[in-house]
Parts: C-alpha cells; structure tokens; sequence
C-alpha cells in the first residue's frame, strides 16, 4: 500500500492532471479514476486458502470441443459474427529495435503485421465473410497521435513526472492492456462494431505467432453463451511466471506473480499445483463490454510497476485484459495446445520461427511435422545476439534445428551457410576470439570450443 494520503494528494493530482494538454479528458479522468483506486488500497493480494483449482467445466480441454461442421454457409455466418484486434504496443526494445516489434520481419520478408493481414485475408476470402481487423496501440508504437498514455509518478509526492519539466517521451508509459475495454468504447469502435452485428472480438499480442482464428472455439462460445474465454496451455518451466487461472470465491479468476504473497511465490511458480498459464489469446462477448464500461464495472487488479527516470523514482499504474475475466458472466477457460502460444520476445524465439522447425502458408506459421519431439530446442544465445540486426549478420543462413535438443552459444561467434545441428550443440569462442562455424558444417552432440573442434 502507497504510504501516501489520498485526501491530499487527489485533488492536487486532479488540477495537475487537468493542464496535460497531451491527454484526452478520457484518458484524465481514467487515470484520475486508476490513481484513486490505488490509493484507496483495494486489495490486491488474494487469500491463499481460498484459491481452488479450476474443474473441466471452468477450464475446457480443448480436445472436448465440438468440432466445426465442414459447411462454408455455415462458417461464414460464424464469421460474420467476428472482429479480429492484435495488441500492437510491444517495443522491440529488446532486441535492439526503436520501434514496435510487429514490423520486425519473421520469415520470408515478412513482418508481424504482414502474416496477421494475409492471415485476414485469406480467411475472408476463403468464406466470402468480413471480419474486421483493429490493431490496439500504445503512445510507444503509434507514430504523432499519442495513443493511450498515462504520466508517470513521482512516488515521492504523486505528482505526474510531465508537471515537473520533464517533456520527453520517458514522463509517459501506456498503461497496459487493461484499457482496451474502454478504448474500444471511447473510440466509437464497439458501437461501430455492434451496429454491423458483430458479437465478438479475439484479442491476442501481435507477436503471437500462434494466435490464430480457430472456429471451434468461436463456435463453442457462441453456443455456450460465455462471455469471456481465455486460451490458456499447459505450463513448462520457461513459463513459471506467468498468470494462470484459478478459482476464487465462485468465479474464475487471473492470478498473477504480483498479487502472490511472497512466501507462496515458490509455490505458484510450481508447475504441480498450477499446471496452465495465460496466453493473453482473449475472446470477449462485444455487448458485454459495452454493458460493463458503461456500468464502470470493470476494476481490473492494479499492477504497480516502480521504474527509475534520469535518477527520480516513478511509479506506473497497469491493468491487464486477462484481468477482466471475473466480471463477465459464464467466463471460462480453454486449455489449448502449446502450438497457439508461439510469442516472439527475443533472437533466440527468431532464430526458431525462422529455422526448418516451421514453414509459413498462407501467413500461417506451422511446425514442421518432421521433428518428432513435441517441444522445442532450448536456444541461449550470448548478448552478441541480442540485437536483431547482430543476429541476422551472424547467420549467413539460418540453420537446420529438426533434430536439436539445446544450443548455447557464447562469445564472437558467426554461423556459414546450410550449417545443420542436432542432439546438444555448445559453441563457445575464446575471449578475444573469432569463430567461424563453415558452410555446411553437421555439428552433432558436439562441444566446440575453437576451429579445430569443428
């Protein structure tokens, strides 16, 4: 809890908030409403002993669905009812790029965005339906019109860090993907949507390979009348943070690291007790929404996240979409397979989606069915890697990985051409050292750790 008095501090914040001309009045009053919630100290922590696992009713194994009648007339009226919105706001900063990730290019030249459009397009042109495309920005991705931004808090004193002379773009942060619901609302959007008969909207990151249109489970929704359904898959150990879905005081509800107190961290990172996690795949009943923002109902868990700003410390306010589950009605979720979570969050997720382990039709990024191991190679590349133009420089071509298990590579390393691996491959150059792996090398099960190694 803020050690802060909110009946001094909100209407100072308020008149401060009111002269940021960079804002719209809904993005004020929004923050304004986000601030006073914090300060009021709404729980955020849950009661351990109340959480329950959730049954099959709650979380559908997705082999249970019914599966999609082969009838076109009959997909196309499914479709019809469908709105497709990629949260575009993730930085590539990461890896080494200024700007949004989704127009870093995956495979064959090309981007994010270029597979999500084609992607569209061949399904509204193979059922002769529509379905609308949205993509969400932040102010970070959306060139000159700042997009849903927030200013950053001075956690001293509450005062946003715009009022206190800073004015770059390091005084704002876009608050997390909660906003959507209003977003979608304020813009004009969802009545635009309604008005077209549209009941849906499948909501997934930009950089989700995997995040596909799937009919059976729009299908099963839409027979079911659930409101909310979020694609959740089964957790390995890359995956021990993130949110998963429990069952709490009779609703479903999202659990995230942050809201574990901490001598339960261990235990919510255990893959025993809490077996699936959230792929942030989302699909949300429209007329729900629009009865939910406009009732204000949706007080989405608020995530402070604390940062540091030219030596001031700030504070940033978040919400998550995933967060939202517990206020719709007849919310659930479905336990899909690993092959609909394919995120791209570094080089080493790149090297993979650009390797022999997937081929690309239609915009459609697929595993190649001859690897025979359902999961994929570990990949650790040194910080020589981390940037996405250090990466592609150092692959003359990408190499073949069907049959890697794990590869680690360390130090001033460059790959030739047509170079395979498979079993555990560990590449290490010397410091001060330049290795350089030949044109078609096989490297087996193999330590390197110099030319002769090869």
């Amino acid at each position: 809890m803020a050690a802060v008095d909110a009946a001094k501090v909100l209407p100072k914040l308020k008149s401060d908030v009111a002269t940021l001309s960079q804002i719209s009045e809904d993005e004020k009053s929004g923050f304004i409403n986000l601030v006073s919630r914090y300060l009021s100290g709404e729980a955020q922590q849950v009661d351990w002993s109340k959480i329950q696992t959730p049954t099959d009713k709650v979380v559908v194994p997705y082999d249970s669905l019914a599966p999609v009648p082969e009838d076109a007339a009959q997909t196309k009226k499914l479709l019809e009812k469908l709105v497709v919105l990629k949260l575009n706001g993730g930085l590539g900063t990461t890896m080494g790029c200024t700007g949004p990730k989704s127009v870093i290019e995956v495979r064959n030249g090309l981007t994010f965005l270029d597979l999500i459009v084609i992607q569209i397009e061949t399904l509204n042109a193979k059922y002769g339906c529509s379905v609308p495309l949205l993509l969400m920005n932040s102010f970070n991705t959306h060139d000159d019109t700042a997009k849903s931004q927030y200013p950053r808090l001075v956690t001293e004193d509450f005062t946003p860090l715009p009022c206190k002379g800073n004015t770059g773009k390091d005084a704002w942060y876009p608050p997390g993907h909660g906003d959507v619901f209003s977003s979608l609302k304020n813009s004009g959007k969802l009545d635009a949507l309604l008005s077209k008969g549209k009941e849906y909207v499948f909501v997934a990151n930009s950089d989700n390979l995997g995040a596909v249109v799937d009919l059976k489970i729009l299908s099963h929704l839409i027979a079911n009348k659930n409101e909310y359904c979020m694609e959740v898959t089964p957790k390995t150990l890359a995956d021990v943070k993130g949110g998963t879905l429990i069952s709490y005081e009779g609703r479903v509800q999202l659990l995230e690291i942050a809201q574990v107190p901490d001598e339960h961290v261990n235990e919510f990172k255990s893959i025993e007790k809490f077996k699936i996690f959230n792929t942030n795949n989302l699909w949300i009943n429209l007329p729900a929404i629009k009865r939910l923002v406009e009732a204000d109902a949706l007080k989405m868990e608020i995530i402070p996240n604390p940062k540091e700003v030219d030596g001031v410390k700030v504070l940033q306010l978040e919400t998550a979409a995933g967060a939202a589950i517990r206020f719709f009605d007849n919310a659930i979720g479905i336990n899909v397979p690993r092959s609909r979570f394919l995120p791209v969050k570094a080089t080493s997720d790149l090297l993979l989606v650009q390797s022999d382990l997937y081929t690309l039709c239609d915009g459609f990024v697929t595993r190649n069915l001859a690897r025979t191991n359902p999961e994929n190679p570990s990949i650790e590349l040194g910080p020589e890697f981390k940037k996405v133009a250090d990466f592609l420089s150092r692959f003359k071509t990408i190499p073949s990985i069907i049959e890697l298990d794990s590869l680690k590579v360390t130090g001033d390393v460059w790959f030739g051409a047509g170079v395979t691996l498979k079993g555990k491959v560990t590449i290490t150059a010397k410091p001060g050292e330049k290795l350089e792996i030949p044109d078609g090398s096989v490297i087996a099960g193999k330590n390197i750790n110099g030319p002769g190694a090869i």
